[in-house]
This record gives C-alpha cells, structure tokens and sequence, in this order.
C-alpha cells in the first residue's frame, strides 16, 4: 500500500503561481512513476504530468512551459509548479503513485484561479 497526501491548494488570481507537494508513505520502493492529474467539474480526470522512473518529465499540452514537476530519488514526495496560472486550470488536483500492480491517488487539492 502507498499513501499520498497532497498539499498547496487554494484561490489564486489569473497570472499567478502555484505549487502542490505530495507526500508519500507506505510501500514506496514499489512506486515506477509519479504523477499529477487533475479534474475539472464536469470533466473527466486527466494527466497533467508524470515523472518517469528515470527522472525524466512529461507533461500535458495545456500546461507546457508553464508547468515543472519534480520528485525526489526516494519517491518521498512529488510536486508541481504551475506558473501563469488561467481560470481554465481550475480543477481538484490529484497525486497519484503507479506501482507494477495498481495505481494509488491522494485524495485531492482543490485549486481555484480568479480571472
């Protein structure tokens, strides 16, 4: 098992800055790769970025150039810096943890942005 807490949520205006940590406990020497997603009301859950087991980041079209997700060597925690910040990013963020068996979640921050 892997539990994720995630923190750093809240209202910001249009134009800000963000960032969300996760922290994670548990069976972390079984975690591949470590991701945020996000859901918007309404909207299905999407993937904003990941983190792959070599280090490498991935990260989805709406928030290229704006975003930058980093995680330590332990798989002790996972953030996301989200810069520039649109009304359209507005959505209850998730960490997320994929082991070879399952995929584990936190259970949300939400994150509004002001226009």
């Amino acid at each position: 098992q892997v539990q994720l807490v995630e923190s750093g949520g809240g209202l910001v205006q249009a134009g800000g800055s963000l960032r969300l940590s996760c922290a994670a406990s548990g069976n972390i020497v079984s975690i591949i790769t470590m991701a945020w997603y996000r859901q918007a009301p309404g909207k299905q859950r999407e993937a904003v970025a990941t983190v792959m087991s070599d280090g490498s980041p991935n990260y989805d079209d709406s928030v290229k150039g704006r975003g930058s997700i980093a995680r330590d060597s332990d798989y002790r925690w996972v953030s996301l810096q989200l810069d520039a910040l649109k009304p359209e990013d507005t959505a209850v963020y998730f960490c997320s943890a994929r082991t070879r068996d399952r995929r584990y979640w936190g259970q949300g921050t939400q994150v509004t942005v002001s226009s």
